[in-house]
């Protein structure tokens, strides 16, 4: 197999070496240029305790972006690196210009999600970067440094989600990331979504272990390794909590697993489940003994997409919980209040420790910070959208067409008469979020727009009008993957066929 792989490879270079290879320095004094769509999905977020000024946004496929200035203007600062995806996001407590990146996207419900390669640190405040290693784990969803040793560090590994894998549970670090031990392990199906610390003693943690595994046609949430595990001495052992009565393990399997402890009084932490209806349970004893407090909906739609809350750091009742909705608890989560204006489809949540009005949430949107407790929100969007694929038109000027993840299927304009490219210059062409968006080579006002679960548009720019001409003319919403007639990948392929005129091959299964 692998002479068979190598003379492949070698046929193909002789092949192109015969035939012309377009060399490396052609392109050497071009530069890339934003020309858009508005950007959209970010999933980490921290800022500098009592520094306003001072905040991080990472995007889940689009690098990592710092304003110095208070949000008035963002700087990447990650793009030089081989990973885009910022999974999670730490800063040192003892000192700011030491930053964590665990990378990866940990809110995975399709399979097209991006894949991390380890963890990053940062000593000068973002400007320089270097890999920390743990390259296999895939998607690290939570980085936490211990508030008084910059040099010990923890990392919640969820793995690459794709199948059985070792490099999945809690790892530690006490040299400051030279070395990685990894500290607690279920099993090989079994990653962890959540890490949560006493901050006034650290060496007692809690972590929400998650079975999940994800193949083209679906996703299983749910396992016995799932559930709330807890150490007290820095890691050394762990017990479940399920004996304490949490639901998790064998008799009561749970999906993905949050935790939160409390900044102001650390004996009061929560846990999150992904399970029959969604649970959150309070204790006032980290952990010895537990309340079930809610069973609302709004708190963990669609699970394995949020499932993600925060505590105000001055007040132990008030919660934050990232998911459809932006939903505050005032009461210990015994009610939920829903619809606050953060942003939708949210899935991080920074509150500053020394000032628990200033509060910021990641979404699907871009970002939303709030410096008088959530009373209102500064919305900020980055050049970060998420394009499944892209293609051009034979125009003069070109135009630019693609699929942005939790927008539309788009077109625009590869330049304008004004110099720059306005985002209201950008169209939607049928389609929806996934997939392709492509203009038929024999007629490019004629554009075929694709869509999750095998929806497929023809769309004509000259009229605006858009037909359906989906394959199969049944979607597949709430049907169990075997019992479909066909299946459809969220990003399923389209194509023209160069020989006869208007002739498009999709595929499934």
């Amino acid at each position: 197999m692998k002479n068979r792989s190598f003379l492949t490879t070698f046929l193909l270079f002789a092949f192109l070496s015969a035939f012309g290879q377009t060399q490396p320095s052609v392109f050497k004094n071009l530069k890339f240029r934003f020309i858009g769509p508005e950007g959209n999905r970010t999933i980490a977020m921290a800022g500098v305790p009592g520094d306003p000024m001072t905040t991080y946004i990472g995007a889940a496929s689009g690098g990592l972006w710092k304003t110095s200035d208070g949000g008035i203007s963002w700087d990447p600062i990650f793009d030089d690196q081989d990973v885009s995806s910022i999974g999670s996001l730490a800063i040192t407590p003892t000192n700011p210009e030491i930053l964590w990146v665990g990378t990866g996207e940990t809110f995975v419900i399709r399979p097209a999600h991006a894949m991390g390669d380890g963890i990053y640190k940062s000593e000068d405040g973002g400007k320089t970067w270097k890999n920390m290693g743990l390259e296999k784990t895939g998607r690290i969803g939570r980085v936490l440094v211990h508030p008084t040793n910059p040099n010990i560090v923890y990392a919640a590994a969820l793995g690459h989600t794709y199948g059985p894998q070792q490099e999945r549970g809690v790892y530690k670090t006490t040299d400051g990331g030279k070395t990685w031990n990894r500290i607690f392990f279920v099993d090989e199906n079994t990653g962890a979504a959540e890490l949560a610390m006493d901050p006034k003693n650290p060496d007692r943690l809690l972590v929400g272990m998650w079975s999940i595994h994800i193949n083209t046609w679906g996703l299983n949430s749910g396992g016995p390794g799932g559930g709330v595990y807890r150490t007290l001495d820095g890691g050394d052992t762990w017990e479940p909590l399920s004996k304490n009565g949490l639901p998790g393990g064998e008799d009561h399997p749970v999906g993905k697993t949050a935790v939160a402890t409390s900044h102001s009084n650390p004996n009061i932490v929560y846990a999150l489940f992904e399970i029959d209806s969604p649970s959150l349970y309070r204790s006032e004893d980290f952990g010895d003994t537990w309340i079930l407090q809610t069973r609302n909906h709004d708190i963990a739609e669609r699970a394995p997409y949020y499932t993600r809350m925060a505590i105000s750091t001055e007040d132990p009742n008030e919660l934050y919980f990232a998911s459809v909705k932006f939903s505050i608890s005032k009461d210990g989560g015994k009610t939920i209040e829903s619809g606050y204006s953060a942003g939708g489809d949210n899935h991080d949540i920074w509150v500053d420790p020394t000032n628990a009005d200033r509060l910021m949430v990641a979404h699907d949107g871009g970002a939303s910070i709030s410096m008088n407790h959530g009373k209102t929100f500064q919305r900020i969007v980055l050049p970060i959208a998420q394009m499944y694929h892209v293609a051009v038109d034979d125009k003069i000027p070109y135009n630019v067409f693609g699929n942005r993840q939790d927008g539309y299927s788009y077109m625009g304009p590869s330049n304008s008469k004004q110099g720059y490219i306005p985002l209201g210059l950008w169209k939607g062409v049928g389609g929806c979020e996934s997939g392709f968006a492509q203009p038929d080579p024999f007629d490019n006002d004629i554009v075929w727009s694709g869509c999750y679960d095998g929806g497929l548009q023809r769309y004509n720019v000259k009229t605006g009008h858009a037909r359906d001409v989906r394959v199969w003319p049944e979607a597949g919403y709430g049907w169990e993957p075997g019992k479909l007639k066909y299946r459809w990948h969220w990003n399923f392929p389209l194509a023209f066929s160069p020989h006869t005129k208007h002739r498009v091959y999709v595929g499934s299964q």
